[in-house]
């Protein structure tokens, strides 16, 4: 099929047409619709994080976060979306081949869960019981599987703890059937995305489906991609959404800075301020941009086989995929701003826009934080915690 022809960035590139005709329901409907899943399933977007081993893609960290943003070029959910799914794929190297496998093994899996929180599980023969409420769910319409994050408390009461001393906190894996989904999400942007809040109550879970984002070294897949734990990767694909919200609002700039003149004044193209302007904004998104491609490609290259990558490292990634979202935010402000009353209507092309890359400044992997954390690594000293 032509769809699957290709590597992810033409594959991205061809559905354009497809996202653009689906905006208005994604908008509405804060869903993705089913004709446009199909879509992203048969260019196995949702896949370019799997293993080999599983029938996944396994592309280089480059070639994901161009194929994402290429996806927000035109639509920030639809980027969203695939984003969260691959970063959730990227618990498959932590289970075992035949655990991974049915959970991933089907050409339209995707697995769906929301942050920790204070919910804890019950450790007892075989697996876990778990209860407990999570939000922030993205892409829980369309999941296949559910997981959930959270500590667990041994049979003698106590939590169990990572050689550091600090409560574990083990993800759970369970078919989506087994949680009720909530209807909660109901926001000014990203609205697509479906990050809604779901529901257990005394679930077990066996232990084969059961793991931890927190130590890269119980990894049992090889390769150089999953060298990267799954927090920096998963800072890496909502750059590469915030990348592709700015580029499409900045081209949708240029092309109304052409045609229009704002009353009294010249054509806004042949505004010297508005030239230094578009300029100075090309060149603080595309460096933010090369800076992150450049820094994955170098880290990706020293990657071995079985090894995680350092501290240093990860702190390298998570640095150019902050400068990376706060410079695009920038940019899609500029152009906000630049092209005045045109923006603030429904149906523009700035204002989902904006609404959906102001969204994203408000989770975690946006956080100012970060560069203080980065910072103290650059100085030689260590953060309490770091992903």
């Amino acid at each position: 099929m032509d769809e699957i022809r290709g590597g992810p960035v033409s594959r991205a590139r061809n559905l354009a047409g497809l996202i653009a005709a689906c905006a208005d329901t994604i908008e509405d409907t804060r869903r993705l619709p089913r004709r446009l899943l199909d879509a992203l399933h048969q260019a196995r977007l949702f896949r370019m994080l799997l293993p080999l081993s599983i029938g996944g893609d396994e592309v280089a960290p480059t070639a994901y976060v161009e194929a994402v943003e290429e996806l927000a070029r035109h639509d920030g959910s639809v980027a969203w979306c695939v984003s969260i799914a691959n970063s959730t794929a990227l618990i498959a190297p932590y289970l075992s081949p035949e655990a991974a496998y049915k959970i991933f093994g089907p050409p339209r899996a995707v697995v769906a869960w929301g942050p920790p929180n204070e919910a804890t599980a019950q450790a007892v023969p075989g697996g876990y019981r778990i209860s407990g409420r999570w939000g922030f769910a993205s892409g829980c319409r369309h999941a296949t599987w559910m997981g959930a994050h959270g500590r667990v408390i041994e049979p003698d009461g106590s939590f169990r703890l990572t050689p550091s001393g600090r409560p574990a906190v083990l993800t759970w894996l369970f078919p989506v059937a087994a949680a009720r989904r909530l209807d909660t999400w109901d926001t000014i942007g990203l609205r697509g995305t479906a990050s809604d809040e779901y529901e257990v109550e005394d679930l077990f879970v066996a232990e084969e489906f059961t793991a931890t984002r927190e130590d890269p070294s119980l990894r049992r897949e090889p390769g150089p991609l999953y060298a990267f734990p799954q927090q920096t990767l998963y800072s890496v694909g909502i750059a590469a959404v915030a990348l592709g919200i700015a580029r499409g609002m900045l081209d949708a700039f240029v092309a109304l800075a052409r045609e229009k003149a704002p009353r009294g004044q010249v054509r806004l193209a042949d505004s010297a301020v508005v030239q230094s302007e578009i300029a100075q904004a090309e060149a603080r998104l595309g460096a933010a941009r090369a800076y992150l491609l450049d820094t994955l490609a170098a880290v990706y290259a020293a990657c071995g086989a079985a090894a995680p990558i350092d501290i240093p490292a990860r702190a390298r990634v998570r640095l150019a995929a902050s400068h990376a979202i706060h410079s695009a935010v920038s940019v899609a402000d500029f152009t906000y701003r630049a092209a005045g009353v045109d923006a603030i209507f429904v149906g523009s092309d700035f204002a989902r826009r904006f609404r959906d890359i102001h969204t994203l400044t408000q989770q975690i992997q946006s956080r100012v934080g970060h560069f203080e954390a980065i910072g103290q690594i650059l100085l030689g000293s260590m953060p309490e915690q770091f992903f």
